[in-house]
């Protein structure tokens, strides 16, 4: 009997403890504050697009402190959280409990805009002046924090390169993007838009993607019009950096002059002296002498393979160049060139 007493009451005892265990594990749950921003200010979690529940409990505790990521992480999954995580910016302060947290989080932050990151601009300070009128960045926001944080080295980038990462296309903001989101979001855009492809194309031309970028927008320069060349132009330049022969292209020249009024390169402006001379200096320059548009990246990617090292418009009206292997070919062709126009 007694026996029977001491087991109930051990059973008892037992079922007691599991009881206060999950009354525990529900308060953990659903009512305890499992989430506190930095100093319990305001802050904005960015949850990138295809995050996972890791990626979120990074950035929540990036920007507070998540006591108990597995209680987040359970209720997430019960909720079925998990699979249906929305992308975006959310604005968080004080403390939350998992429930009240997730359900922020689920909600749909729907204060967009576009913004076009156009090709052909220059230069970067008129690239910055117009995204910063376009989202209402404090002017000089952007060379200031290229300046004063660590993003460059970050990156591995120097500032003439940054041009290389704005892919031209429309792009969707949250209306709360700050400075560093918006350097973050190129990179990543950047990153996406170099493919397995089209990094293996790269290394099979021996030169880094910057590098293409940068010959990319040497070759937007030169041929606006035709975009059909834009591949053979790609290859006689490509054959020029093999063979170490400085480039001598004009737009770059117009570059080095910062005057973009130039219509015909004279001896003048070849004597100028900067590192985008490539009529001065051998190789690309330090970076691109514009956005290049991704036709441009593809013609570099797409290079045709063939001996050209020389081009000269026709100055025939079609927009097209002739091209040559010898200094006579191309000297003959400069001779045609300039007939062309005195006829024209």
């Amino acid at each position: 009997m007694r026996n029977k007493k001491t087991k109930n009451v051990k059973l008892g005892f037992i079922l007691l403890v599991i009881f206060l265990f999950s009354a525990f594990i529900v308060y953990s749950i659903f009512f305890q504050n499992n989430f506190t921003t930095e100093d319990r200010k305001e802050v904005t979690i960015e949850i990138p697009k295809n995050a996972s529940l890791n990626i979120i409990i990074e950035k929540l505790n990036e920007n507070g402190e998540l006591s108990t990521n597995w209680t987040f992480k359970l209720l997430s999954k019960l909720k079925k959280y998990n699979i249906s995580i929305k992308s975006g910016n959310y604005r968080l302060s004080g403390s939350y409990k998992n429930n009240d947290l997730i359900n922020i989080l689920r909600q749909r932050n729907d204060h967009t805009f576009l913004l076009i990151i156009p090709e052909n601009i220059r230069k970067s300070e008129e690239m910055f002046s117009q995204i910063e009128d376009s989202i209402s960045f404090e002017k000089g926001s952007m060379i200031s924090y290229i300046n004063n944080s660590d993003f460059l080295s970050k990156h591995h980038l120097s500032l003439e390169e940054i041009p290389a990462i704005f892919i031209p296309n429309t792009y969707e903001f949250y209306s709360n993007v700050s400075v560093p989101q918006f350097f973050e979001r190129m990179v990543s855009e950047y990153s996406e838009f170099w493919n397995s492809e089209r990094i293996a194309s790269c290394n099979s031309l021996g030169i880094s993607q910057i590098e293409v970028a940068t010959l990319a927008s040497i070759i937007e320069e030169e041929q606006g019009r035709r975009i059909e060349e834009r591949s053979m132009i790609a290859g006689l330049y490509l054959n020029r950096i093999k063979q170490k022969v400085k480039l001598q292209s004009d737009p770059t020249v117009i570059y080095a002059n910062n005057d973009f009024s130039i219509r015909r390169v004279l001896y003048k402006h070849l004597e100028f002296d900067s590192p985008y001379n490539t009529y001065i200096y051998f190789g690309l320059p330090p970076g691109p002498i514009c956005i290049p548009s991704i036709n441009s990246i593809d013609a570099v990617l797409n290079a045709k393979t063939h001996n050209y090292i020389f081009m000269c418009a026709k100055g025939d009206g079609s927009g097209l160049h002739n091209f040559a292997i010898t200094n006579r070919e191309h000297i003959n062709n400069r001779n045609r060139y300039k007939k062309n126009m005195n006829f024209n």
